[in-house]
């Protein structure tokens, strides 16, 4: 990883990978929303990044190895984003965020649910979740950007979101 060093604090570290205000949001993205194409992470979330603010987050993550890219079979022109390992091991942290947002800031329901499952599920489903990443993300990155690598927890959490968001309409 070649990352500016103010220290070597790890909670600094990682802050300067991971401390703007886009590079979480994309991990989440690709995380909870499967989404891996550019085009998706532009204009999927609810956000709204900047076409060049995205295109540099993504090569700024894939060049830390938080992600890795790859060409899609489907489209000369288009590339599949996908996580990585250490990407991946941050679910618990992602989790434990969501759970503080919860509590203290004010969220809507809809977009808080799947913090609220990740939260009561604790690690076991954490580990769950991360298992599910692996699955789409690694293991088979093509077929998981296509929706066709099964995730339990992902469905799951997925299937939460959308009942909330219709109840909330």
């Amino acid at each position: 990883m070649d990352i500016e060093r103010r220290s070597g604090c790890p909670i600094n570290l990682a802050m300067e990978v991971l401390g703007d205000r886009w590079s979480l949001v994309i991990i989440r993205d690709m995380m909870f929303g499967n989404r891996r194409h550019f085009r998706e992470l532009l204009t999927r979330s609810d956000e709204g990044i900047a076409s060049n603010i995205l295109a540099a987050r993504l090569k700024r993550l894939v060049g830390l190895g938080l992600i890795s890219k790859q060409d899609d079979p489907s489209h000369s022109q288009k590339s599949i984003y996908s996580l990585t390992e250490p990407s991946i091991q941050l679910v618990p942290v992602v989790a434990a965020l969501g759970a503080w947002g919860r509590r203290h800031l004010p969220v809507s329901e809809p977009l808080s649910i799947r913090a609220r499952l990740l939260e009561e599920g604790g690690p076991a489903m954490w580990d769950a979740f991360m298992d599910d990443l692996r699955a789409i993300h690694i293991a088979d990155p093509i077929g998981g950007a296509n929706g066709t690598v099964g995730s339990p927890v992902l469905n799951g959490l997925t299937a939460a979101y959308r009942a909330t968001l219709a109840q909330s309409r």
